[in-house]
């Protein structure tokens, strides 16, 4: 019906391109094995603010500004911005939307906020409700620690199924008829529920909310893993990239290293003692943005299906004994033959 296929699935009919993006990351990300494509690498993760959240909220601000500025555009043309982090309220958004005075459509979907964001803000621009829009998500260590788990001074010893929160913050511009990279569709994940109530153990929260989005994207469109050159999770690390391959396993859908990549795998070398990767809402934004789109550009990958997953978590329903249910949703990205 219309321009869906299946029960999840959306086409994007018209050209909408990724225009320009910008990243910008943390000293300790910028010493990982990508630092030398993020566009800034900022010396102090404070960024000369007097507290933490103050700092995401400038880090997301410039990722956005910079956006804006790489596509030669004024603030003003921008008719829509979409995005999240992970602050209560999703302040740093509402913050930098306050200062860039974009109409604003705040998004939660935890770590999958970058491709929520992209999925809604690609069918404002098909149905030519907004042209441009930004799409932007960020996330900081030490703002999730405290929010989510415990302040750092308290000293407390990480799980070696912890994953470490990427300081850092993505934004991307689409625009109709604009940029190499398009997106063609998107799947619109479930939350998944497996029970998990562990929130040093985000991979497994969200593997099985991965596992149901590419599952049901594939029967969607009758694709097959053999029809992209990868599958780009956005923050599942060591522990949640295993159980990912497991769980499609036991549906018959064979993923394997060999075509999937993982973002908080990539972010990190394992001597940065990051336990079982990286995660946060800027781990996908970041690394779409340095690393992904421009080997799509250079030709290396044609199609590609990225998908950040996030791990639903909240401190009042984890200290109530809730489990955290999981969300991941899908993008796909092309880019023409030339």
């Amino acid at each position: 019906m219309g321009k869906r296929v299946g029960e999840q699935t959306v086409l994007i009919e018209n050209h909408v391109g990724i225009a320009s993006s910008f990243a910008v990351v943390g000293p300790k990300e910028g010493k990982g094995p990508l630092g030398q494509y993020f566009d800034q690498v900022l010396e102090d993760p404070l960024c000369g603010q007097s507290s933490f959240e103050m700092a995401e909220h400038v880090m997301f601000k410039r990722a956005c500004e910079k956006c804006i500025e790489k596509a030669g555009l004024e603030k003003g043309r921008v008719q829509m911005m979409l995005g999240g982090d992970l602050l209560n309220q999703i302040m740093a958004a509402s913050l930098s939307a306050r200062d860039l005075a974009i109409p604003f459509l705040g998004l939660y979907g935890a770590c999958s906020t970058m491709t929520e964001s992209l999925l809604v803000g690609a069918m404002l621009c098909d149905g030519g409700y907004a042209d441009p829009v930004l799409c932007a998500a960020g996330s900081h260590f030490c703002t999730a620690e405290r929010q989510y788990r415990f302040p750092l001074e308290y000293g407390c010893q990480r799980t070696p199924s912890a994953q470490w929160t990427v300081t850092g913050a993505g934004a991307h511009l689409l625009m109709r008829d604009g940029g190499e990279v398009r997106i063609t569709m998107g799947t619109c994940g479930r939350v998944i529920d497996f029970g998990i109530s562990d929130a040093n153990n985000m991979g497994a929260a969200m593997a099985p909310a991965a596992a149901d989005t590419v599952w049901h994207h594939l029967r969607d469109t009758g694709r097959s893993i053999r029809d992209y050159d990868q599958f780009i999770t956005g923050d599942l690390g060591a522990v949640g990239s295993r159980l990912l391959y497991d769980l499609l396993g036991e549906k018959g859908v064979p993923l394997s290293g060999e075509k999937h990549t993982d973002c908080g795998l990539m972010v990190f070398d394992k001597d940065q003692d990051v336990h079982a990767g990286g995660s946060g809402c800027g781990c996908a934004a970041t690394v779409l943005s340095a690393y992904v789109l421009p080997k799509m550009c250079t030709g290396e990958w044609r199609r590609v299906a990225f998908m950040a997953t996030g791990a639903l978590l909240s401190t009042t329903t984890s200290q109530q004994g809730e489990s955290i249910p999981g969300v991941a949703h899908l993008v796909v990205l092309e880019r023409e033959r030339t």
